[in-house]
């Protein structure tokens, strides 16, 4: 058990909406979390979206990380794709330096990165697509981590790189027994609790019942669904409650 007082991050992905459309009630999750995971216009955002997103961040005091993917705006960069290593690397870096040359005019930095959706999936499994994403990291801001999962393919090339990693664990997901992510979870005090034990303790129970130990930094709260801000307001309010001090991980 981590000793009271332990720093835990409390994350969400935001500016995933896109032009009039809104996904998620950013400014309401941005007084509650403290990183924000932005999306960087090619899966969700736009300009403007991730302008005031990364301004009210800022004034916050709330890290900003950049949301990669693929380039799928159709299919909100959840469709699985097939793109060359070295357009990838290109891709994710144009991502990248658009995410923090608005966050720096905002009065903030790129703190962190994650990657979304099938680019998250494929690159946590795929040596190839991992080394794409990496290689665009340290290209731009190679002391900034990446935001994953433990089991990911990223941190053992990111090593290789001297890029920095850090582990994620999902507040509001049911974990399948190889350690993945699985169902949304509705049930706001199993959620609350989920958090607490995953900060405090390191570990979660899989669906079959088993211990997994996540030893994660951050953890992650969903941003775009109709209960988000009062689920993350609840798993907020158990983490202190418990303890527990937070504070953005990438400071």
């Amino acid at each position: 058990m981590r000793k009271a007082g332990f720093v835990i991050d409390l994350n969400a992905d935001l500016g995933e909406g896109f032009g009039i459309w809104r996904l998620s009630d950013d400014d309401a999750l941005l007084d509650i979390v403290t990183s924000a995971t932005v999306a960087c216009g090619f899966h969700a955002g736009d300009p403007l979206t991730i302008r005031r997103v990364c301004a009210a961040a800022a004034d916050r005091g709330v890290a900003i990380g950049a949301k990669v993917s693929y380039r799928d705006l159709v299919g909100f960069g959840r469709r699985p794709m097939e793109v060359d290593a070295e357009e990838l690397c290109a891709e994710v870096l144009y991502q990248l330096a658009a995410l923090d040359g608005v966050a720096r005019a905002m009065g903030g930095e790129l703190a962190y990165v994650k990657l979304h959706g099938a680019l998250h999936e494929r690159a946590r499994r795929d040596a190839e697509q991992a080394e794409a994403v990496v290689a665009a990291v340290a290209d731009q801001s190679p002391a900034v981590p990446i935001l994953t999962l433990p089991s990911s393919e990223l941190h053992a090339v990111a090593a290789r790189y001297g890029v920095p990693t850090v582990n994620e664990a999902f507040a509001d997901r049911a974990y399948l027994p190889s350690g993945e992510p699985g169902a949304e979870l509705d049930d706001l005090g199993e959620v609350a609790a989920r958090a607490v034990r995953l900060a405090r303790d390191g570990v979660v129970t899989t669906d079959g019942g088993a211990e997994l130990k996540v030893d994660a930094r951050s953890i992650n709260v969903r941003g775009d669904t109709p209960t988000a801000v009062r689920r993350a307001a609840t798993v907020r309010e158990a983490l202190l409650a418990a303890g527990l001090s937070l504070k953005p991980f990438a400071t």
